[in-house]
């Protein structure tokens, strides 16, 4: 049955689902399944293996649900008492603890732009477990001998990419082009989309302008709230090198759950000079 377990396992984070794994961990007396038996949770519903069925199985499945919504593990006792098995049916008599692990593919990073902050962005991404993809029109920039293995180079239109791909909504996305116009492009077409973390490199003044045009051609405000602009966190980032440092840093600690909400770790960066060498 585990067998089966690993293998939807395996099949869905090739995918990039996110599902959640329940283990039986512990148990003591007379119990349904015994210690390490599995069942795999989507967060749709659906599910492979079995944990021994009953309320409790049923419990764990909603915890699982619960599980890859708030991407936090959780440790579930149960008491399989004489009113449990009467209740359930079930011949039992012991106590079981449950693990509940959500678990995510490695999460996709689209940088789009490729000078010199979306190369060390890139690199860097990669480097801490991220599948990066780099989106930019201009090859003397975005070239594989560039990036090195790895990365995924793409060579196009950043308004015609977008225009004909779709991003996981568990995917990651910086926006780090060579100035406010490209910039803008691919925000019009990413605000309205459900993602992990779309973020925005530029001064607060530069967030605004882009942020009122927004508007102007009536994009909804609430879009705009989810937005991490300015870009990264406040470490005091001045060269490409320490910025990518910032924002990659503001990745991780989304990829965590440690940033909840835009603006929770703004920067307050000396931007102006990085802008020159993006």
């Amino acid at each position: 049955m585990n067998q089966e377990v690993f293998s939807a396992l395996n099949d869905a984070l090739q995918r990039g689902e996110e599902v959640a794994l329940v283990t039986i961990v512990s148990s003591t007396g007379s119990t349904p399944q015994r210690v390490g038996a599995k069942m795999l949770v989507y967060a749709d519903g659906r599910t492979v293996g079995t944990i021994g069925g009953g309320c409790y199985e049923n419990e764990s499945f909603w915890k699982a649900r619960e599980a890859i919504k708030n991407r936090t593990p959780v440790t579930m006792k149960f008491d399989l008492n004489d009113d449990f098995a009467q209740e359930t049916g079930l011949v039992c008599g012991g106590q079981m603890e449950v693990f509940i692990e959500p678990v995510e593919p490695s999460p996709e990073l689209y940088v789009f732009g490729a000078g010199h902050v979306g190369h060390f962005v890139a690199k860097m991404g990669h480097e801490v477990g991220f599948r990066v993809h780099v989106i930019d029109d201009r090859e003397k920039f975005a070239n594989s001998e560039r990036f090195g293995e790895g990365i995924e180079v793409v060579v196009e239109d950043i308004p015609a990419w977008l225009e004909s791909h779709q991003l996981p909504p568990t995917s990651y996305a910086v926006i780090v082009t060579r100035g406010h116009t490209h910039d803008l492009d691919a925000m019009r077409s990413l605000s309205a989309r459900q993602l992990r973390y779309l973020g925005l490199i530029g001064s607060k003044a530069k967030v605004k302008r882009i942020f009122d045009a927004l508007l102007e051609e009536g994009v909804a405000s609430e879009s705009l709230k989810v937005i991490h602009a300015p870009i990264g966190l406040d470490i005091g980032a001045i060269t490409p090198q320490e910025i990518a440092v910032s924002i990659v840093a503001e990745l991780i600690a989304v990829k965590h759950g440690k940033i909840s909400e835009p603006g929770t770790a703004a920067v307050s960066m000396r931007w102006d000079g990085a802008l020159a060498k993006r």
